[in-house]
């Protein structure tokens, strides 16, 4: 039996071991980014500023007193401001966790609305919001990649921290909303 030394591979002799990743893996990370973090801002600015036919404060905020959550128009922008700086911090790759973060807690209390509907969303379901909280969560888990504006930062490369601070202060979040 070898000792236990000559099992691990000998990083002189494997430069190749800690390259940085394959370019094809950070456009990857920027389509996600893009795909999502537009959709995530565009469906903030339908909130706040009734582009892309949203309703705006108003419409949304009678939306979210029906839901139950009041004052209706207060909670409607918040989860505006959060899905619309959530979704450009993504998909720039600014301040990533924190982005995750703001998606994740909007998504935790869209999951709420729609669980007793099932998974699906053809039902009313989580399974969009579900997604979008994973996403976010991958994002801050594996760093938002090379083309990001977080590049000088030391959560470039996120981590189970940045996934776990995403996910903390997404739930912690949420439970306030929930909580009121």
């Amino acid at each position: 039996m070898k000792p236990l030394t000559e099992l691990r591979p000998d990083i002189r002799a494997r430069p190749d071991i800690h390259r940085p990743p394959p370019l094809g893996a950070d456009i990857g990370l920027l389509a996600l980014r893009l795909t999502v973090g537009l959709i995530m801002a565009g469906h903030g600015a339908q909130k706040l500023f009734g582009l892309f036919g949203g309703q705006g404060i108003a419409g949304t905020g009678k939306g979210f007193a029906a839901l139950g959550y009041h004052p209706g128009d207060f909670y409607a922008g918040l989860a505006g401001v959060s899905e619309f700086a959530g979704g450009l911090g993504l998909a720039a790759g600014l301040l990533t966790p924190l982005a995750a973060a703001a998606l994740v807690g909007v998504m935790i209390n869209a999951m709420v609305i729609g669980a007793p509907q099932g998974l699906w969303a053809l039902g009313g379901g989580i399974e969009y919001p579900l997604t979008i909280a994973v996403v976010a969560l991958t994002v801050a888990a594996t760093g938002p990649g090379r083309f990001a504006l977080d590049r000088p930062f030391r959560w470039r490369d996120g981590g189970l921290r940045c996934a776990a601070f995403a996910l903390g202060v997404g739930g912690i979040g949420a439970a306030i909303v929930l909580a009121l």
